[in-house]
C-alpha cells in the first residue's frame, strides 16, 4: 500500500510538471488538447489518492482553472443579482465585484474577489487581486447593506491584495486597514467563505465575518507557499515543505477555529462538480445565517469581536494561553 500510494504521488508530480511545461509554450489547438488530456488523468489520480492529498497538492486544486468562482457561487445561489460599480473615488475594479441580490427570497448584498477564465478575463480581472478601489467599493455595499438592514454573504478567491505601484500609491494597505476596522463595526450579518485561494491581507481585507467557512481543499494564509519558500529558503523547491509548515489547509483551520465550518466538495475538487459544490455552500450558509438572525446589532458587532479576539484559542486544548485575561 505504501508503495502504490508513493508511486501515485510521483506520478501527480510528473504530470504537473509536463503540465506547467506544456503551459508556458505557445498556445495552439494541439496543446490544449494535451493539457485537457493531461489535467483529466491528474484529477483522477487525485481522486484516487484524495485521502493521501498533501497541503502543497490542496493549494493547487484551489487554483485548479476549472474550479467555480465568485460569478459561478453567485449565479448558482443567488437569484436577482444587480451588480453595482465603483468606488465614489477614483474607479471601479473588476476585480471585486458585488451587487444586492436575493438569498432564499430574501434580498442581501453579495460581493467577492473574481478570477477571470481565459487570458483577456483574467488581465481585465487582474488575475482577482484587487486595488484600492476594489476594497473601497466593498466597503461601500457594505455600508450600503448596513443602510438597508440586509445581510452581506461575501465570497473570496484572491492570492492576495495587488502590490503594484499604483495601488501602494492610492493608499492599498490603508484601504484594507479600513476595512478590517469598518467590518468589525457593521451591524448586520456577515457570512464569508474561502472558495478558494485566501491569500493574506488580502482575502482578510472582506473577511471579517460572524461565520467564516471554508471549502475543503481551499487554502487561507498569510503568504503563498511559493512566497513563504522563497523567504525562508530562497529555494522554490521547498515550496511543498513550506505548504506543510504553514498550516494553511481547511482541517488545519478548523482545528485551530479560524474557519467555523468545512465544507465538503464532491469527488475529486469542486471543478469536477461546480452545482454539487454550490449545493452544499448554500446549505451552509443558509444554517449560519439563520443562526444569526435572532441576534440585534449590538450582539452581533460583539460576536465578531469576540471570534476575532480569540482566534487560534481553540489549538490550546489545556485551556487559555497565559495573562489572556489581560488582552485588549
Amino acid at each position: 500500500m505504501a508503495n502504490d500510494t508513493a508511486n501515485q504521488r510521483h506520478e501527480v508530480e510528473r504530470l504537473e510538471r509536463q503540465i506547467q511545461e506544456l503551459s508556458r509554450q505557445t498556445p495552439s489547438d494541439d496543446n490544449a488538447r494535451d493539457l485537457e488530456r493531461l489535467r483529466h488523468r491528474l484529477d483522477r489520480l487525485r481522486l484516487e489518492s484524495s485521502t493521501e492529498l498533501t497541503s502543497w497538492h490542496r493549494v493547487q486544486l484551489s487554483r485548479h482553472p476549472r474550479r467555480p468562482h465568485v460569478q459561478d457561487f453567485i449565479e448558482l445561489i443567488f437569484t436577482d443579482f444587480s451588480p453595482l460599480h465603483g468606488d465614489r473615488r477614483f474607479a471601479d475594479d473588476p476585480a471585486m465585484i458585488g451587487g444586492m441580490a436575493r438569498f432564499h427570497g430574501e434580498p442581501c448584498m453579495v460581493l467577492g474577489t473574481q478570477k477571470g477564465r481565459d487570458t483577456e478575463q483574467k488581465l481585465f480581472r487582474n488575475f482577482g487581486m484587487p486595488k484600492p478601489e476594489g476594497y473601497r467599493k466593498a466597503l461601500r455595499l457594505m455600508h450600503l447593506a448596513q443602510k438597508f438592514n440586509r445581510p452581506i454573504f461575501v465570497f473570496i478567491d484572491t492570492a492576495g491584495a495587488y502590490p503594484g505601484i499604483g495601488a501602494e500609491e492610492r493608499g492599498q494597505a490603508e484601504a484594507i486597514a479600513q476595512n478590517l476596522r469598518e467590518m468589525a463595526c457593521l451591524t448586520v450579518p456577515v457570512l464569508v467563505t474561502i472558495t478558494g485561494e485566501g491569500g493574506s491581507g488580502g482575502a482578510l481585507g472582506i473577511g471579517i465575518g460572524n461565520r467564516v467557512y471554508m471549502l475543503e481543499h481551499a487554502y487561507y494564509s498569510v503568504i503563498s507557499p511559493e512566497g513563504c519558500a522563497a523567504i525562508l529558503w530562497k529555494d522554490q523547491s521547498r515550496v511543498e515543505e513550506a505548504a506543510n509548515a504553514l498550516k494553511i489547509t481547511s482541517s488545519h483551520l478548523k482545528r485551530l477555529g479560524i474557519v467555523d465550518e468545512v465544507i465538503p466538495e464532491p469527488e475529486g475538487g469542486a471543478h469536477n462538480d461546480a452545482e454539487g459544490t454550490a449545493t452544499a455552500v448554500d446549505r451552509q450558509l443558509k444554517e449560519g445565517l439563520e443562526a444569526l438572525k435572532p441576534l440585534s446589532g449590538e450582539q452581533l458587532v460583539l460576536e465578531r469581536s469576540r471570534r476575532f479576539r480569540v482566534l487560534g484559542d481553540a489549538a490550546n486544548a489545556s485551556g487559555p494561553p497565559p495573562n489572556s485575561e489581560n488582552r485588549p
